[in-house]
């Protein structure tokens, strides 16, 4: 049986995986021009917040159709993209010390994140 709040379940999921992107794109605006702004309080709360109702409502997605990283391969390669965007993510914003080498690990956490959403899209490892 399908789980009773599937598509409301789905549906949070998905409006959290919109918030994360905008949320860090913006971050990525700001840490390029204005990275004083990356000290406000709420840009260090908000985005830890949605990633913890992002990351909870994929795991009750996953239970919910029965399919599990390690024995679906589609999901496996969205934990991996996953992680992939988190190095990428924390290389941009915690790590790298040029602008320049800021851009291009924010670019490529980006395309990571594009990769993890036709993944799931296509439920396939090669989307293209």
């Amino acid at each position: 049986m399908l789980f009773r709040w599937y598509s409301e379940t789905k549906a949070v999921h998905v409006t959290a995986v919109a918030i994360n992107y905008i949320l860090f794109v913006l971050r990525g605006v700001w840490m390029l021009y204005r990275p004083d702004r990356l000290r406000m309080r709420w840009i260090r709360i908000v985005p830890h917040m949605n990633d913890t109702v992002l990351l909870a409502s994929g795991i009750v997605l996953a239970m919910a159709i029965r399919q599990y990283p390690g024995a679906s391969p589609w999901l496996t390669a969205k934990l991996a993209g996953l992680l992939v965007y988190i190095l990428l993510g924390m290389g941009a914003f915690r790590f790298a010390r040029k602008r320049r080498t800021c851009a291009a690990f924010w670019i490529g956490a980006q395309a990571a994140f594009f990769y993890i959403v036709a993944v799931a899209i296509t439920k396939h490892l090669f989307p293209l």
